[in-house]
């Protein structure tokens, strides 16, 4: 059998496996995969409200048990050596859970591997105040300003709204939280004194610092604060009782609410544990809490991937899967009245957040409907427009929002703090706008948007050829966003900054003829290779070489033969994380993501190389 053949073979295979995946309701509803966080964080969340829900507590410590590294530690990642970290929320849970003794030898692995790495006190500052809420570790000194800043104008710089909104999901809480210093404890909460390595942080002080700010003046402001912070979080609470549909944004409201007196059967907390609930998702030996459902993110690139695989638009898949894409598409409210339609969020369940990322890939999925069928017209069109007012006077695009102030980390230097509050121009949101515009609307370097965003593209190049991708694993996520938005634009092959990006890829192929890259890349800022490849990587580099050149090469092909041949066994090259949330902290397995790039890719030779065999 010829290669095209067998690529079209493995084509129809995935097309036939992906339509058995689809819902009823045309979505497709795959695993958002992380971490130990989210299962741990449940079990002390139900323990903490004392919501016996023993069933759920031990299908997730089932889970805990599983992913739990035979050195005692929790990885976040194959080639991680153990994150301190999730470790100690992974260990804290099963003692919270009332299932494991401290004396399983399950948890003496762990103790050892938390004591040797530092101990509690080396712990990410979300942990530690994960920790400071049960009385598990001192609360920090907490410097009253940050709450005021629920009080200063939007357009003040420093403004609670200057924040991403993700952060200010989980800040406005956490402000509450913080000022308060609230604490709770019952029967459930366990002891882990014994993880301490320096005495002086073995009794927990609970005694507020900074008395010279008690004045009239600054406790007025506070509770002001705070009942804009309250405010913020009950607004921003979904139809599935989850703020903002984050599963550790809930988690932190939860508590928030809670220090303000809320009862613990109060429907509003009641409701969010409902919501995190239904972010449970069922594995093949395990269950896990997804921080958030992906569904919108992997309909529309699911859809995407079909039809550029030559599923026709009167195919069923398509025609449910883009009307129930149509059915999400968030309004844009001002002063409590709808004025439009504008983009899309990451979840179904989110209704007030849209991002470029879902936006883009939305309107990708839909823009053939959009020739032919008024209603899905209008609603590319307001989509469109939203997505062009969303480009940072830089000429790059951001996430969530536009023309971020990069100054806030000046004032605040907090762990992660630059990776989440600040939400800049990234590689790989300009590049997948820039491809979205140039291959659907047929826009090129005449456009002056275009232009300013490509511009801001070759400025931020890596002195390697590379770009970093904020949303993915890694310097080569980000690379393959840029590559084929330059190219989908006009950017010819012969460009510098193509050809010194073709370079650095033909560069780190490894030796099998594939490509991976280490999660560890997100926390050095640096490529680092995995000692393997994995379908994802390889399926992003050949797509990229495929868009750069006019004939397959070897690279093209060796690339295309691997993929074919890992998609039939499955194991580390398919389940490898590629998907990035937080450098160091949260990584992504998309489940969707074993099927959706490798048919792209496929579809994307046979489209350009179906002559040459």
């Amino acid at each position: 059998m010829v290669l095209s053949e067998k690529i079209r073979a493995e084509i129809d295979g995935l097309i036939d496996k992906i339509k058995l995946d689809q819902c009823d309701d045309g979505s497709w509803r795959y695993c958002f995969e992380s971490g130990p966080m989210t299962d741990a964080y449940m079990i002390i969340i139900l323990r903490t409200i004392e919501y016996n829900d023993e069933d759920l507590i031990m299908k997730l410590v089932n889970r805990l048990l599983i992913k739990q590294d035979s050195s005692g530690a929790w990885k976040l990642f194959d080639d991680d050596s153990g994150n301190l970290s999730v470790t100690v929320e992974a260990y804290t849970a099963l003692l919270f859970s009332g299932y494991i003794e401290i004396s399983n030898e399950k948890m003496g692995k762990a103790e050892e591997f938390i004591r040797q790495n530092g101990g509690l006190e080396s712990v990410h500052v979300s942990t530690k105040f994960m920790l400071a809420l049960h009385e598990l570790y001192p609360w920090p000194s907490f410097f009253p300003f940050p709450l005021l800043l629920m009080n200063l104008p939007k357009s003040f710089p420093l403004s609670f709204f200057k924040f991403s909104s993700y952060v200010r999901f989980h800040f406005a809480p956490l402000l509450i939280l913080g000022h308060k210093k609230f604490t709770t404890k019952n029967k459930w909460t366990p002891t882990i004194q014994h993880l301490f390595t320096n005495n002086k942080f073995k009794k927990i002080s609970k005694k507020r610092r900074f008395p010279a700010f008690k004045t009239p003046f600054i406790k007025t402001f506070s509770k002001i604060g705070i009942k804009k912070a309250e405010q913020y979080i009950i607004q921003n609470i979904e139809k599935d009782g989850t703020l903002s549909s984050y599963a550790s944004a809930t988690f932190i409201a939860i508590y928030a609410l809670l220090s303000l007196g809320y009862e613990v059967t109060s429907p509003i907390i009641q409701n969010a544990v409902l919501g995190i609930k239904s972010f449970l998702f069922e594995l093949d030996n395990s269950h896990h809490i997804q921080n958030s459902p992906s569904t919108i993110w992997d309909t529309a690139l699911t859809s995407y991937a079909l039809q550029e695989a030559d599923v026709t638009l009167n195919d069923e898949a398509i025609r449910s899967s883009s009307n129930y894409l149509l059915s999400l598409q968030l309004k844009i409210v001002e002063n409590e009245h709808t004025i439009g339609l504008g983009g899309w969020g990451f979840s179904d369940s989110n209704t007030q957040n849209p991002d470029v990322d879902d936006t883009q890939a939305v309107l990708r999925a839909t823009t053939n409907l959009s020739l032919i069928d008024d209603d899905y017209r209008n609603s590319w069109n307001a989509g469109v427009k939203w997505l062009f007012e969303m480009q940072n006077k830089d000429g790059g695009w951001a996430s969530f929002e536009k023309n971020s102030s990069k100054y806030l980390k000046l004032f605040f230097p907090i762990q992660n703090f630059v990776d989440t509050a600040i939400d800049p121009s990234t590689a790989d949101l300009t590049g997948r706008t820039i491809e979205f515009l140039g291959s659907k609307l047929k826009l090129n370097m005449n456009h002056p948007r275009i232009e300013d965003g490509v511009n801001w593209l070759i400025n931020n190049q890596n002195e390697d050829g590379s770009w970093y991708g904020r949303w993915g694993i890694s310097y080569i996520y980000g690379t393959w966003a840029a590559i084929t938005g330059m190219k989908a634009v006009g950017i010819p092959s012969n460009h510098p900054s193509i050809q010194k990006a073709n370079n650095w890829l033909l560069t780190i192929k490894k030796d099998d003829g594939g490509w991976g890259e280490s999660c560890k890349s997100d926390i050095e800022r640096m490529y680092i290779p995995l000692s393997f490849s994995t379908v994802v990587h390889t399926s992003w580099v050949v797509d990229t070489l495929i868009s750069i050149n006019d004939y397959p090469t070897k690279e093209i092909e060796d690339g295309i033969a691997n993929i074919l041949n890992w998609l039939k066994i499955h194991d580390k090259r398919l389940t490898y994380p590629t998907g990035g949330g937080l450098p160091g902290h949260f990584y992504i397995n998309y489940h969707s993501y074993q099927s959706i790039w490798p048919l792209l890719t496929l579809s994307h030779y046979l489209k350009k190389y179906k002559t040459s065999d």
